[in-house]
Order: structure tokens, then sequence, then C-alpha cells
């Protein structure tokens, strides 16, 4: 009896030994499916969605060898993520494909599969996680894909279209007034009259060739502009572009600046590059320099309304003192702050305006908002008098950087709070 006992235990023994490998390996197999349906389902993946160079395979080690292809990957702390869940899997399926399993083979096909949609699975959930910029990343990947990237493209267009400005300046401005009509000459002649009074404080303004280009620039864009014409304002627009391309030949602080250290070749190119950067600017908001200027005045009661919900008592008094937001506001959106803030700041300033690009006008708003309400409780202690004169010399001459990032900002916070909520400034 014994010995048959023991002949049936061997053979119990033998039997779950061939077993147990198979076994073994569903239950680690199932085990990692389940840890990966786990991750990508009810589970977000944690950490930014950046855009970088890559091959298929992320691959720390080849970081640095980039392939010609972008695409979207984790960031480096769920690529660590993604990296260990595709090793186990591939050490299954490895496992699963070894020759002395035969009775593995069409587990192996079953598993490859499920590992492939698994992985298209993750690749959705990824790109999903940040479709909004989906547009984006197609319109790199379709540039950085084609098989030329034209990079002198950008010369040619600034070599045509500065030319292009010098035929309009000689067609329109270089030509005795006797060829203008008589509107032109009442324009040419308010344009003459406001360049001298632009930025009286930097006397690099000042000079004779700089207001001369100023009244060149002005005229050539009101001319070919004759829904809005020139309007008084938009000669402190052209300032800030006038500085950014003459630091390039021109080197210390403005104030120590001279333009006839320039050929006039230079002083040409330079007119014309202020010229179109001026024209695409003003493109965005061409109803503010329009008869009425619809679009500053629907801006300033919007500013109103966001003064209201950000600070009630400052609205109740200005409200109570009888102040209109258009008696201080209007100059405001008229010269974008340029006679509110140092000329120094201005530079900074417009990087912000700039970077908003066609969204600009409405984000005006906020950044209005954010510097009315700088000086809120001083506000609050003034009455109608008081106010318009504090208001129309405000405090800003001693401003540096850090008080400019504070207005931008309470700006983009507010922004970012009141976009997402529109019905709140419905009035």
């Amino acid at each position: 009896m014994n010995n048959k006992s023991n002949q049936s235990s061997d053979r119990e023994e033998n039997h779950s030994k061939k077993e147990n490998p198979i076994s073994t390996l569903d239950s680690r197999f199932n085990q990692t499916l389940r840890n990966v349906q786990g991750l990508l389902k009810g589970r977000s993946m944690p950490g930014k969605v950046l855009l970088t160079r890559r091959s298929n395979v992320l691959d720390h080690s080849k970081l640095q060898e980039p392939s010609l292809n972008y695409g979207r990957s984790f960031s480096f702390n769920d690529a660590d993520t993604s990296d260990h869940i595709a090793k186990a899997l591939e050490e299954e399926v490895e496992s699963l494909s070894n020759p002395n399993n035969n009775a593995n083979s069409n587990k192996l096909k079953s598993s490859t599969s499920n590992v492939e949609n698994l992985s298209k699975g993750a690749q959705k959930s990824v790109m999903g996680a940040r479709a909004t910029d989906s547009t984006r990343v197609m319109k790199f990947t379709k540039v950085l894909s084609g098989t030329t990237v034209i990079l002198d493209r950008r010369e040619g267009v600034l070599r045509r279209k500065r030319l292009e400005y010098l035929d309009c300046a000689s067609q329109y401005y270089d030509i005795p007034d006797t060829e203008r009509s008589e509107d032109e000459i009442n324009m040419l002649r308010q344009i003459a009259v406001d360049c001298p009074r632009t930025v009286p404080d930097v006397s690099f303004f000042q000079q004779e060739q700089v207001q001369k280009s100023l009244e060149r620039i002005l005229y050539t864009w009101a001319i070919r502009h004759p829904a809005s014409g020139y309007v008084q304002g938009i000669n402190d627009l052209v300032t800030p572009f006038l500085v950014v391309f003459l630091s390039e030949y021109l080197d210390g602080s403005v104030d120590n600046w001279s333009i006839s250290d320039l050929s006039p070749d230079k002083i040409s190119n330079i007119e014309a590059d202020c010229y179109w950067c001026l024209s695409n600017l003003l493109e965005g908001m061409q109803d503010h320099y329009t008869f009425a200027q619809p679009g500053i005045q629907r801006l300033v009661f919007k500013l109103k309304e966001v003064v209201r919900r950000i600070d009630e008592p400052v609205s109740r008094h200005v409200e109570e003192q009888g102040l209109e937001f258009l008696q201080f506001a209007f100059r405001w959106f008229n010269c974008l702050l340029i006679r509110e803030i140092p000329f120094h700041l201005i530079s900074r300033l417009w990087d912000t305006y700039l970077a908003e690009g066609d969204a600009l006008p409405d984000f005006l708003v906020y950044i209005f908002a954010s510097f009315l309400l700088t000086w809120s409780d001083e506000l609050l202690k003034l009455d109608f008098q008081e106010l318009v004169m504090f208001l129309q010399h405000l405090p800003t001459n001693n401003w540096t950087h850090q008080e400019l990032e504070m207005v931008l900002s309470r700006a983009f916070m507010w922004h970012s709070m009141f976009k997402s909520s529109p019905r709140h400034l419905a009035s």
C-alpha cells in the first residue's frame, strides 16, 4: 500500500511540474495585462505631454541622437513608467516564444495581438490628453517632414516687402502738395504736428530725421488704409518697433543714439520694417481707429464690467463720483499704455502684446484692469477732481520691471478665470 501511495504521489507531482510553467506564465501575463489595463482605464497618466524629437520607441540612451520625425512623448517620469511596462510585456512575449514551448504558439499570437492593442490604446490616450495642440503638432510635422525646408525664404520676403514700402512712400509721400487732395494735405499736417509730441521724454525722438521717418511711415500707412486714415495715437504705436530695429545698429542707451550714424539705405530698411509691423499690429484692431472708434468703446465697456467683478468697491466709488471709464481709459486703449509707463519698459510690455496675436484686443482689457487696480486703495480716497488728476498723471515714473510683471501676472490670472466663464461679464 505504501508503495502504491508513493507512486501515486510521484505521478501527481510530475504532472503538476509539467503544468506549472504554463499556469505560472498565464498568471504572470494576466497580471501584467491587468496592470496595464488598470493604468490605461480609469487613471490619468501624470506629467506633461512634451513635443520632442524621438524615434518610434522612446529610449533614454538615444535622446541625444534624435530622428527627423516629430512625435508626442510623455515627460521623463512617465517615460520611465511606460518603459517598465513595455519591458515587462516584451519579457512575457519572449518567454511565450521560447521554441521549447510548442504548446504556446497560439498563445503567442494572442499575446502579441494584446500587446499591439494596448500600445494603440496608450497612444490614443496620450494624444487625447492634449487634443487642443493636435493642429499645431500636425503643422510642425508637415513642415519638418518635407524633403526640403526653404531657409532663405525670409530674406526674399523681407527684400520684396522693403521694396514695396519704398515704392509706396515714393508714390504717396515724396510728392509735392499740389498732387495731394485737400484731405490728404490736412492729414499730413496733423501727422507733422503729432510727430514732435511723440514720446517727448526721450530725446532721441526729437531728432529731425527720426521725426521725418515717423512722418513718412504714418502718412504712407494712412493713405493705404483709407477706412481709418490717420488717428492721433497711432504715432505712438510706431515707436517700439523703431527702437527694436534701430538697436541692431546702435548701442547703448536710447538717449545717446543718433540716427545720423546710419546710412540712408539702413534707415529706409528700418522704416519699411516698422511700417509692416505696424500694419500687422493694427490689422487685428481696425475698428479701434475708424470713425467714432467703436472698437475702443466696446473694450472700455468691458473693462468697466471686469473691474466691477474683481473689485466692486472701486467700481462703485468711481461710479458714485460720476467718473466715466471713457474719460481715462480711452487713451490707454488708443496708445496701448505707451504714455502711461516709462519708455524703457515698453519693449517688455509689447512682448506680451505681440505674443497674444489676434487675441490681443480682448487681453488688453485684463491688462488695463490690473493696471488700474494697482492703486485700488488710493482710488477709494479720492473725489472726482482728484480721481481725474491722479489717473491722468499716474505715479509710474519710478517703475521697474518688477511692477510691470505684477500687472501682467494679475492680468493672466484674471483672463484665465473669466475666459472660461464669459457669462460673468454679461450685462
